[in-house]
């Protein structure tokens, strides 16, 4: 029973490890979809996000905006929320690159090298790609951006990491940890 047990726990590693980078595709596909969309397209969609963040602190804060007021808001920040979409996006990208890498036990400065390279060099292939799409072009300034939320999310991930092996999965190691 013990053989069969430790072959089962095998197997579903064998299976379920190569998967770990399953979410990190999807958020690559993601990117690549919504820098697809034409240069009217996306600044629309990010004007709408700018809109709701207005109308949502002018209900929580209770100001009682016009209609004008709330246009003047939402397009004070557009900017900025056009920004921080970027470094949402590649954030999320990061952690779901680093973790599974973490898995597969690169840590330390290889973590932040591999994923780090991987995830910069998809960001300046995405801008290269939107030099394609209708009123878009490249920009090394947004790829700059883009590192911010890279690096941000692979330390996020070496530090969750760490800290996992120390607290709560340091009784489950067969090994001693460095």
């Amino acid at each position: 029973m013990k053989y069969f047990l430790l072959f089962i726990k095998k197997t579903l590693r064998f299976v379920l490890k190569p998967l770990s980078f399953v979410p990190a595709i999807f958020v690559m596909y993601m990117i690549f979809h919504l820098s697809a969309q034409d240069g009217m397209t996306s600044s629309q969609l990010s004007y709408k996000v700018s809109t709701k963040i207005v109308t949502t602190a002018d209900h929580i804060l209770e100001k009682d905006f016009s209609p004008e007021q709330i246009k003047y808001y939402a397009n004070s920040i557009h900017y900025y929320v056009r920004k921080l979409g970027h470094v949402t996006e590649y954030f999320i990208l990061a952690v779901s690159v680093a973790f599974p890498l973490y898995v597969y036990r690169v840590r330390g400065f290889s973590l932040m090298l591999v994923a780090g390279l991987f995830c910069v060099a998809f960001a300046g292939l995405d801008e290269y790609h939107q030099s394609f799409v209708a009123g878009r072009g490249p920009s090394k300034r947004d790829v700059a951006i883009d590192s911010i939320g890279i690096f941000t999310g692979i330390i996020l991930v070496r530090i969750v990491g760490w800290t996992g092996r120390m607290t709560i999965f340091r009784p489950l190691s067969n090994r001693s940890v460095h």
